[in-house]
């Protein structure tokens, strides 16, 4: 895919997640979630990627409003995590810096990739809406971006998808789904990783670690 055209679906993304936060602020709806408790078990998956036993950077690609903090800081005991949140939309930036102004080891940054290499990256729900592009497209956009985190990843980084319905089912316009397989020995492959799947934890998706 052209930088143009990636350019274009940042560009299509940011305008999305900033109507939704500026439609209704620092809540799971302004990062278009459903609920804190679906929101919240979607990053325990995610943190099962990282080593609490010692201190360790953090990217959090898609970091809305830094809704993964609060989590983080409940989960992370004595270790200390240099956290960094980086989102296209430069509204959730704002609110995401101001939520959490007082906030030690947390800064944000708008942006599409990291501009720090950390040892562990993790993006919560960034390649589900698809808006109006085309599949081949979108597919292109998360190859690009798997390839961006695990350039700026040391150790390990961890995704998630809205898992593909059965066969005959409808799927909601605009959402991207798919099935494990495919992304996970795209990484496999790609970055000679150690890929494993978590799925069945009440939801219909799964995650990449």
């Amino acid at each position: 895919m052209t930088e143009a055209g990636l350019h274009s679906i940042y560009k299509g993304i940011a305008g999305y997640y900033t109507d939704k936060v500026t439609k209704f602020g620092t809540t799971a709806f302004g990062a278009d979630w459903t609920c804190v408790a679906t929101q919240e078990m979607r990053f325990v998956q995610l943190l099962k990627l990282c080593d609490f036993t010692a201190p360790f950077a953090l990217n959090d690609l898609g970091c809305g409003y830094g809704a993964l903090l609060g989590l983080l800081d409940r989960r992370r005991g004595t270790c200390t995590v240099d956290y960094l949140g980086i989102d296209v939309s430069a509204a959730m930036v704002r609110h995401a810096r101001r939520r959490w102004r007082g906030h030690s080891h947390a800064r944000f940054v708008t942006g599409h990739g990291s501009p720090r290499i950390a040892e562990y990256s993790v993006a919560s729900g960034v390649f589900n809406v698809r808006l109006e592009q085309p599949p081949e497209a979108w597919a292109a956009f998360i190859a690009a971006t798997l390839d961006q985190l695990a350039s700026t990843s040391s150790r390990g980084f961890t995704v998630n998808f809205v898992e593909a319905p059965p066969h005959g089912a409808p799927v909601p316009s605009g959402l991207y789904t798919t099935e494990p397989e495919r992304w996970a020995e795209y990484c496999a492959g790609r970055f000679d990783a150690e890929v494993a799947v978590i799925d069945g934890y009440g939801l219909p998706e799964f995650t990449l670690l």
